[in-house]
């Protein structure tokens, strides 16, 4: 959900615990709508984030890092000059909008003190991060620039004044009376629902919010207001006065979902309705923001990622794609190389018939069961022995492009099965350091460019990234091991794997390495079904069904010299066919 004026509440008020007389110590731009301050207080200091982009604009402390960039952004050299070393007086919200104003004690280029403001706003796309001098509200400037060209309400440029944005003529729900949140719900649409119907009355209230407020009060969000009655009325205003009268009284004590799959579903700055088989987890505003967007900027990362890495290899998988039909096209040319030499053994055999001067002759063919006749043309400058040997030369070369044809055709075959396999690598990668092992496999096989050399403190060592293979227990007890990328495959195939443990890969088909530990015991058919289950679920075959696995005992598996990472032959093998589905539990 977006962060309404209700959470944003929680927010300011725990800020203002905090950061009361902090002082800003630094300031960075780590991405081009986003800006951390570092503010300290004795023996505490903490990292504030502040985002301006249209789906993720917030506000919150955060333990996550950012990357500081080299070369700082105007905008972030501008806040640098005027609120380094300023002290935070308070942050400011009017009512319940999505404004939070950061009020900071500076001095001027005189050295007198001054009140600048850094000013929030959290408004979807017309988000905006805008600083403000207080003598006088003039814009100093703002992360966004646009004029009057761009809204009519207001332009934010330097040197303009700072006018709010502009009102959504709702109520602030903590000044209410019961007859006027009656009056309020009862004039909306008849026919709209009530969760919507509350959310277009009360100011900070997001629909999400309002959702979870109709269903802690037992009724439901999609109820049409023409059905609403004074129970109804009654059970939602003492409901909303509870949430009210605690937030007032204790901050926002907020609260995350998750999925079943264990990533952050949603979040609330009030307790929401009890969800069967839904964990939900309660904390601060600041600590469930922190944890819901760090989830969502790293999977957007994680994506961009991705995304980038699969680029670099569908365009190889587009160069060899074009280099094998090249090259089964030279082998089929080719194929006249029997035709050659069938020419130049006849020629051989009826050199008596071939004279000079003879454009071409009919011989008979006695390979041929009919003994059908055979046209070639001859060169007339030539004898039969000289047309004979060009015919034999024709035919080497032709056999020689053929094999060389098919030999390379071979090996860009093997490419294509291997960046195939890199490519379901890169689709099924759970982190950064799943990422990054996948980088440096296929930069060493020349498909990236190696890095620019980055000089290291004396002693530094290169960092490595930790990933460790997926760990699940079947039904019966085993552990199965799942590789996640071609190295980790060679890693756990070869170095963690016992040779009595059972190894199992999707038939033909690029994916995982999986391993059964069986620890001397005979692993039964529930488990091989359950590991197999898993190996076609990380695998290219994952949304197919009955897919072929391959298994045998890890003695029998065996990697070539010089074989590309991941790349094993294997013996004594047997094939189950299932259905790709991870219905083991994650250890």
């Amino acid at each position: 959900m977006p962060l309404d004026g209700l959470f944003l509440y929680g927010i300011s008020r725990e800020l203002n615990d905090i950061f009361k007389q902090g002082r800003i110590e630094k300031i960075y731009q780590p991405a081009r709508e986003e800006i951390v301050l570092t503010i300290s207080k004795p023996g505490a200091k903490h990292r504030l984030l502040l985002n301006a982009g249209a789906e993720n604009a917030r506000v919150h402390l955060t333990d996550a890092t950012r990357p500081n960039p080299v070369s700082p952004p105007m905008f972030c050299m501008l806040l640098r000059k005027h609120l380094e070393g300023g002290r935070v007086i308070e942050f400011r919200q009017s009512g319940l909008d999505r404004v939070l104003d950061i009020r900071v004690d500076c001095r001027d280029e005189l050295g007198q003190p001054v009140v600048k403001s850094l000013i929030c706003e959290i408004m979807g796309r017309h988000s905006n991060i805008i600083l403000v001098s207080r003598a006088g509200d003039l814009i100093l400037d703002g992360i966004r620039r646009y004029s009057h060209a761009v809204s009519r309400h207001r332009e934010v440029l330097p040197g303009r004044i700072y006018v709010p944005p502009p009102d959504q003529g709702k109520t602030d729900p903590f000044s209410l009376t019961e007859d006027v949140f009656r009056e309020l719900v009862m004039s909306g649409d008849l026919d709209g629902g009530l969760a919507e119907t509350v959310q277009r009355c009360l100011d900070g209230f997001s629909i999400p919010t309002c959702r979870e407020l109709v269903r802690l009060a037992g009724l439901d969000p999609e109820t049409r207001l023409e059905y609403c009655g004074e129970h109804e009325m009654r059970t939602l205003w003492q409901t909303l006065q509870k949430t009210l009268t605690g937030i007032r009284a204790n901050g926002v004590r907020a609260a995350l979902l998750y999925r079943p799959d264990g990533a952050p579903a949603d979040f609330f700055a009030l307790e929401p309705a009890y969800r069967e088989k839904q964990r939900q987890i309660t904390g601060t505003a600041n600590e469930i923001a922190d944890t819901f967007f760090t989830y969502q900027m790293n999977r957007l990362l994680l994506a961009k990622e991705k995304n980038q890495l699969l680029g670099v290899i569908k365009k190889h998988n587009r160069r060899i794609t074009k280099k094998l039909r090249l090259q089964q096209k030279s082998a089929a040319d080719a194929g006249e190389a029997d035709s050659y030499r069938l020419c130049g053994e006849l020629l051989t055999s009826y050199m008596h018939l071939v004279k000079k001067g003879m454009d071409e002759i009919k011989l008979e063919n006695y390979h041929h069961p009919d003994g059908e006749k055979v046209t070639i043309l001859l060169d007339p400058e030539l004898s039969g022995a000289e047309n004979s040997q060009v015919y034999f030369k024709k035919y080497a070369k032709a056999r020689n492009t053929r094999e060389a044809s098919s030999r390379m055709a071979a090996l860009s075959e093997e490419e294509l099965h291997y960046l195939e396999g890199v490519a379901a690598s890169i689709e099924m990668a759970q982190s950064m350091d799943d990422l990054e092992e996948i980088r440096r496999e296929i930069r060493g096989q020349g498909y990236l460019k190696e890095p620019a050399i980055v000089p290291r403190k004396s002693g530094a060592k290169e960092a490595r990234p930790r990933s460790e293979p997926l760990k699940f227990v079947s039904g019966d007890g085993f552990t199965v091991l799942v590789g996640k990328n071609n190295r980790q495959n060679d890693t756990l195939t070869f170095k963690i794997a016992g040779e009595q443990d059972i190894w199992m890969h999707t038939c033909k088909i690029p994916g995982s390495h999986v391993i059964i530990r069986t620890e001397g015991r005979e692993a039964p058919l529930s488990t091989l079904r359950q590991a197999a289950a898993l190996a076609a679920y990380f695998s290219r075959a994952k949304g197919s069904s009955n897919v072929p696995v391959d298994y045998t005992l890890r003695k029998n598996v065996k990697k070539p010299n010089g074989a590309r990472p991941g790349f094993v032959i294997y013996e004594k093998q047997k094939t189950l066919y299932v259905n790709p589905a991870p219905d083991i539990l994650l250890e």
